[in-house]
């Protein structure tokens, strides 16, 4: 088993470096269209909404049950994504839910295209595909208890 160590921390295959992802940042082209995506639509729940001058952008930390969050970026003229969902950088963002199929049937009613659900070849689980307002890849991932 490798180790690696540094002064007293110590990296293992049982101890890693990290304990969880804290947060992913979107950058969206129309900050009150994706604010009513991620809030009204998704149901997540505003921690802080600030307006930074310097910056002309505003930045809305919003709360995922598991404590994650999502930094919600406006920046003026932001470039364009430039293939989906293949493009350098982020591919996705994945949700663990726990009925793909109800949470699908609700994306839909709210006007919201979702992909044919799949089964994950490797998992068996189920997922599929959805966009926000600005097409960024967003995926609905069968419940994976940790």
């Amino acid at each position: 088993m490798a180790m690696y160590k540094f002064n007293s921390f110590v990296v293992t295959k049982e101890k890693t470096l990290f304990n969880s992802i804290h947060h992913v940042a979107i950058i969206c082209s129309d900050y009150e269209k994706s604010k009513h995506f991620y809030t009204a639509v998704l149901g997540l729940s505003v921690i802080a909404e600030n307006y930074r001058e310097a910056r002309q952008s505003y930045k809305l930390d919003l709360k995922l049950p598991d404590g994650g969050q999502i930094e919600l970026f406006s920046f003026p003229h932001p470039p364009k994504r430039p293939t989906s969902p293949e493009a350098l950088g982020l591919r996705h963002l994945a949700f663990n839910v726990t009925s793909v199929e109800e949470t699908s049937d609700y994306l839909l009613s709210k006007g919201i295209g979702v992909e044919a659900i799949r089964i994950d070849e490797f998992t068996g689980r189920k997922f599929t595909f959805f966009k926000d307002p600005d097409g960024l890849p967003l995926e609905l991932y069968e419940q994976v208890t940790l």
